[in-house]
């Protein structure tokens, strides 16, 4: 690489050929002037890495190259890639918005990195969660999360931080940012639809961290006229705000200043295209999950209330009262509601008076329809009655895993959802035909397997045995006649093969074995079946299949405990084409599975009818190769032999590299399969 640097005409050419999917990307003319004084292999570094996260999403390349100088000026190249990976992990995990934030927090990273003492939130939280609860009077939980934000029901604090050089500062910040999230539920951040708000500019990204930075220098203000303490406190985390706030400073820090001001100056900011600074003592911000969370709350306390008045009314079994009956009033000297019926005081509940409470701060006053008593009935609130979109059933995934990403020479930690589901059994119908119609192979297979289990092995160089060992009698000659004292192990005996074999069949239920594959597949499971009850092995037999990242399906056919039983036949009656091949992950899953048998031996084989595939390009290709390959090697590393069989008669393009080239068979007809797992198993086993 020749040393001379390149030239910004130069620079924006290849950032036109990187970076051309990015929104941002037309400010790329700046980007190549601050990116010609470095020198050639720092430029040439951050176009590569540049190159690589675009691949993942181009806003998170045009990033990197933005603050590569800032990055570079405080790091060798091997921090600057720690950087960029940590950064891709991020969007892994939380998105696009927590990968942006991760490569904006320099000096988080930079301090992690350096090693400065940290803090866990084990080691605060309690403490912590009594101070929160204090501060706002209802129940606010403490949680560990990627990065620090609140839905108003859970405070989100990252799971240690050493941002600061002593323990003590890494403490305060901790209480720093938890009350920094009482006041968003506290002065009415979340007052009004954000989600509408950002809705206007393109950059959703950008216009959020500029919204987390102003509502963070509002919140501030208010909090140190009412609580002068925690204001000076939050005033300590940092030495001024950024340059870029000066202007908006006498505006979001006077007394009359409520989310409406910081929406005028967001909407200021992003008129200016200015980058948004992301300052490590702020919380930020989510909406959509405030916006839920408060909803349910607003309509759970809501009823709570309304039942309450409707026991002090008397108006269980009957038609409400008017809400004009009851009336609530603020005593400002202690800043509770007062509830009264009929001109007269009434005393609420405990849990009435708490959602009172909530519901002042939430939405400033109670409205009338919490004054109006309810009868009795079983109403709980949904989404409908909150206002809120219709919601799908969000099972949790069993399992994640990690998957290769071979652009990056990195993985994408928890990337992939395992989903592991019981196959709705069918009739049995098809196990029955295929044994009578298959009854012949299944009886030569058996045969051929029972020959397996009665091989006898030799053991070379005993002390004593029955046969000369021809190989070793060899080397013990030749050590007499150099002067070196020959070995008397020269003799070999037979013993009985003892098997110690735990098998792994991993069977692509993928959309394109629909048909013939599929029958295939079926048939060949029964053969299989049928024959190693004869050996006695331990074995198991799962399906996979998915849809994206997010819905990697795995199907219990037969797990190790299963005896092979009426149960299993009909599981495997039911094996049927459904999504993709995401293969990566279903290997990780089940060699995961297989790596718990107590066997000295233990094989994956996984029977596909193609190449690993999944909806959308990204799998597609070399990406889901290299992955594939990569959990192969995964596997080997766990003791675990594999073989991959397939019907793909292109398979041996790519096979060979994915698999190795002894490690694979291409067949052009199913009902070769047994026999060659017969094979497999004498060749693992001698």
């Amino acid at each position: 690489m020749s040393e001379r640097r390149l030239f910004e005409h130069e620079i924006e050419e290849r950032l036109d050929e990187l970076l051309f999917a990015s929104s941002a990307h037309r400010k790329s003319d700046t980007l190549a002037v601050e990116l010609e004084a470095l020198p050639r292999d720092q430029q040439e570094l951050v176009m590569r890495w540049a190159g690589v996260a675009a691949q993942t999403y181009a806003e998170i390349g045009h990033m990197i190259a933005t603050l590569a100088p800032q990055a570079l000026a405080r790091m060798d190249p091997a921090g600057f890639e720690a950087w960029v990976i940590t950064a891709l992990d991020a969007y892994d995990r939380e998105g696009l918005r927590q990968a942006m934030e991760s490569l904006r927090d320099l000096d988080g990273f930079i301090a992690v990195r350096e090693g400065r003492r940290s803090v866990r939130l084990t080691e605060v939280e309690q403490r912590l969660a009594r101070f929160v609860q204090g501060l706002s009077g209802r129940p606010l939980a403490l949680k560990a999360g990627a990065y620090p934000w609140t839905d108003t029901e859970t405070i989100y604090l990252p799971d240690s931080i050493a941002f600061c050089p002593a323990v003590e500062g890494n403490r305060l910040l901790y209480t720093g940012l938890a009350v920094q999230m009482w006041a968003q539920t506290r002065y009415g951040t979340f007052n009004v639809d954000l989600e509408a708000e950002l809705a206007r500019w393109p950059d959703r990204e950008t216009a959020l961290s500029w919204l987390a930075v102003l509502e963070a220098v509002r919140l501030e203000a208010c909090i140190r006229r009412d609580l002068p303490g925690l204001g000076a406190m939050l005033r300590g985390l940092h030495d001024s705000w950024p340059d870029e706030l000066h202007a908006a400073l006498g505006e979001l820090q006077a007394p009359h200043a409520d989310v409406g001001v910081t929406l005028v100056w967001l909407a200021r900011f992003m008129g200016q295209d200015a980058v948004p600074p992301a300052p490590t003592f702020i919380p930020r911000l989510n909406p959509a999950a405030a916006a839920r969370a408060r909803a349910e709350r607003i309509g759970r306390e809501t009823e709570v209330l309304r039942r309450a008045l409707g026991a002090l009314k008397g108006t269980a079994g009957r038609k409400p009262a008017a809400p004009a009956e009851f009336a609530a009033q603020l005593k400002t000297e202690t800043g509770e509601i007062e509830i009264q019926l009929d001109g007269e005081a009434v005393t609420l509940p405990p849990d009435a008076r708490a959602a009172a409470q909530s519901l002042l701060q939430d939405l400033g006053e109670l409205p009338p329809e919490a004054l109006t008593p309810a009868g009795d009935g079983g109403w709980q609130p949904t989404g409908q009655d909150l206002g809120l979109p219709e919601q799908v059933s969000n099972r949790a995934a069993d399992f994640r895993y990690d998957e290769w990403d071979y652009h990056r020479n990195a993985y994408r930690r928890k990337w992939c959802h395992v989903y592991v589901n019981e196959l709705k059994p069918g009739d049995g119908q098809f196990v029955r035909d295929a044994k009578a119609r298959f009854a012949p192979h299944i009886q030569q297979i058996k045969r051929r397997f029972e020959a397996v289990r009665g091989e006898d092995r030799i053991l070379g160089r005993q002390q004593d045995g029955d046969e000369i060992d021809i190989d070793a009698l060899v080397e013990a000659v030749n050590d007499r006649r150099c002067g070196a004292e020959p070995s008397p192990r020269l003799f070999c005996r037979r013993v009985r093969n003892e098997r110690s074999l735990a098998a792994m069949f991993m069977i692509d239920m993928s959309g394109s074995t629909k048909g013939w594959v599929n029958d295939a597949e079926r048939e060949a499971l029964v053969m299989l079946c049928e024959a190693l009850e004869k050996l006695g092995d331990a074995y198991a037999i799962y399906g996979f299949s998915g849809w994206t990242r997010t819905r990697c399906d795995i199907y219990r056919i037969k797990s190790f405990a299963d005896p092979y039983d009426d149960a299993v036949r009909a599981r495997i009656d039911a094996i049927e084409a459904k999504d993709y091949t995401r293969m990566g992950v279903a290997i990780r899953h089940l060699s995961h599975l297989l790596s718990k048998e107590p066997a000295r031996h233990k094989l994956l084989v996984t029977l596909s009818d193609g190449r690993p595939d999944d909806f959308g390009d990204e799998y597609r290709g070399q990406y889901g190769i290299e992955d594939t390959r990569r959990a192969l090697q995964e596997a080997r590393e766990q003791g675990i032999r594999s073989y991959c069989i397939t019907i793909d008669r292109h398979g041996a393009d790519y096979l060979r590299h994915m698999v190795g080239p002894a490690s694979y068979t291409v067949l052009d007809d199913a009902k070769k399969l047994p026999l060659k797992v017969a094979d497999i198993y004498r060749k693992l086993t001698a």
